[in-house]
């Protein structure tokens, strides 16, 4: 929202793919480069990003309505809160049926161990869980592409086995709605322009923090009346409640396999698999937030405090001794011919200088040009977040060099420019009303 933003540059400089530029004072997205982690929304101090979502109402233009939940959902709500308060709550909203999307976890888990036994060629294999990650990969490390799982999200094989469910009982196909709760906006990506397929099996995307207060402002109204049953099976497996969490779908597998989360580590580590610095990877789990899903950009509660949720979660399921029914592996071979992704996976190459190789050529030795004249301290102070992006921005005729504020005092002392076109240069970065003041 650019009546909030104040140009304070704490997205600038945190974005994983350097795709916001500060221009009249306010924050700008290259939205080519963005890979939708998040990590803008969470680090604006003025809560001048918004991730928006479908209308809710959305959901009664179908007659058949059927939520799916991300495990972290339910971490979010203090233990006093049971799991089937939030499904019996749901359902008075208006939902016919919840399910928490990690019951597909089991049929995922199967059907990965198989595509890399067959696909062994494309060793290190790299998840396709984190849609952030998968974009990250697009944008920055596209020789990384043909490592990715090819098969579909936990997300999309819930929509796809709850849809199939409910046309077996005689509801027609274009009378179910199927609408997942979000703990991101990469998945909002995902279900809005998916990647390596056509269109998402989910026809809505409902915010998390939004469902959450809907949710908790419902209980509590509600507190002192009996929880209405509801005919969901609700105990998940501790195998499926970890799978949200780091560590969670990468223990599912033999050889060697890390879990790596926040995306500047996802970064890390995909550079050096890119330059042959770690050859020996069976698998890789890569998830773009800190403390994987816990720490979703959507989430209300605190990220070890939701992880503390889950974990008693999982202890009460073996102590309780809760039996699980889940009945997906009924459609087992179904879902088997529905979860490979039939599209490709293709590069979002950001840094492309020109498509001509020669004239990239002499755009690299432009931009090493003025590297060397510039201070290389990467102040922001030009609104790019570092020395190399502004030498990008200006052989790209996107920027001008005299944006950077040393440029603009070797310029003044030498009588190229007047200090007050230095002001009216600072000032088309920051706005002329901080100059005002």
């Amino acid at each position: 929202m650019d009546s909030v933003c104040t140009g304070c540059t704490h997205c600038m400089h945190l974005c994983p793919t350097s795709a916001i530029r500060i221009k009249n004072g306010k924050a700008s997205l290259n939205e080519a480069a963005c890979t939708d982690c998040g990590m803008c929304l969470k680090t604006c101090p003025q809560q001048a990003i918004i991730v928006e979502q479908d209308d809710f109402s959305q959901i009664f233009k179908f007659s058949y309505r059927i939520i799916l939940l991300p495990t972290v959902l339910i971490g979010q709500f203090p233990e006093d809160i049971s799991e089937e308060q939030i499904f019996s709550e749901l359902h008075n909203m208006g939902f016919h049926y919840v399910m928490e999307v990690d019951k597909a976890t089991e049929i995922l888990s199967e059907e990965t161990r198989k595509y890399m036994e067959k696909n062994s060629h494309l060793r290190p294999f790299i998840s396709n869980s984190c849609p952030a990650v998968i974009r990250l990969i697009q944008v920055r490390f596209p020789s990384l592409i043909d490592h990715i799982i090819r098969l579909k999200q936990v997300m999309d094989i819930a929509a796809i086995y709850v849809r199939k469910k409910f046309i077996d009982k005689g509801i027609p196909a274009e009378e179910i709605g199927v609408f997942f709760v979000t703990q991101c906006a990469a998945k909002i990506a995902a279900i809005k322009c998916p990647v390596g397929e056509e269109k998402s099996s989910v026809d809505g995307v409902i915010n998390m923090d939004f469902i959450y207060n809907k949710i908790l402002l419902a209980i509590n109204k509600n507190k002192d009346k009996p929880i209405d049953k509801v005919p969901e099976q609700y105990h998940l497996t501790p195998e499926s409640i970890r799978w949200t969490l780091t560590d969670g779908e990468a223990s599912h597998y033999a050889g060697r396999c890390l879990a790596i989360d926040e995306i500047h580590n996802v970064i890390e580590i995909l550079e050096k698999l890119e330059n042959d610095e770690i050859t020996d990877i069976d698998f890789l789990e890569l998830r773009a937030c800190d403390h994987s899903c816990a720490g979703g950009a959507l989430t209300i509660n605190n990220r070890f405090l939701t992880i503390e949720r889950l974990q008693k979660r999982m202890e009460n399921y073996v102590k309780n001794h809760y039996h699980t029914v889940n009945k997906m592996p009924q459609y087992r071979d179904f879902l088997n011919e529905q979860i490979r992704l039939t599209g490709k996976i293709l590069p979002r190459s950001i840094e492309k200088l020109d498509e001509n190789m020669l004239i990239a050529m002499e755009k690299m030795e432009k931009i090493n040009r003025i590297m060397k004249v510039l201070p290389q301290i990467d102040c922001g102070a030009c609104g790019t977040p570092s020395c190399r992006t502004l030498a990008q921005d200006v052989v790209q005729g996107k920027a001008k060099l005299n944006q950077c504020v040393f440029m603009q005092k070797i310029l003044t002392k030498e009588g190229l420019i007047t200090p007050e076109e230095s002001m009216e240069l600072s000032a088309k970065i920051w706005g002329a009303e901080k100059f005002n003041k």
